[in-house]
């Protein structure tokens, strides 16, 4: 069981920039990725950057590569979304995930195993 509590969020102007949080707890030794998803009103749950704590260079969506960025403090055991230049599409409820299955695509909800409770970002124009 993993348990993830998210934290950061809230509004801002576009260009602004917000920082998401999420400490794992629970038996996270055996975690593929920890990752974000986002999803908008009406819109599908949504990848938007996941980290591989065995290796490999983090998966970031193309919508938001060259302005977010994610990051895993190892001895906290904390999740990171750098979220720089801010745009009113970003605007969604972000969710922090974990995908306990090796090579599954990070980019699809239903690898998810285990979710935050999420946090709303709101980009004003």
């Amino acid at each position: 069981q993993v348990h993830l509590v998210e934290s950061g969020g809230g509004s801002v102007q576009a260009g602004g920039s917000l920082r998401l949080s999420c400490a794992a707890s629970g038996d996270t030794s055996s975690t593929y990725f920890l990752g974000w998803f986002r999803q908008a009103p009406g819109k599908e749950r949504e990848g938007v950057a996941a980290f591989y704590p065995g290796g490999g260079s983090p998966y970031l969506a193309d919508s938001v590569k060259g302005r977010f960025t994610i990051s895993l403090d190892r001895a906290k055991n904390a999740l990171s979304l750098q979220m720089n230049s801010l745009k009113p599409d970003d605007t969604a409820m972000y969710y922090c995930a974990a995908a306990m299955t090796p090579s599954v695509d990070p980019r699809d909800p239903n690898n998810v195993d285990y979710w935050g409770q999420g946090t709303q970002v709101t980009v004003s124009s």
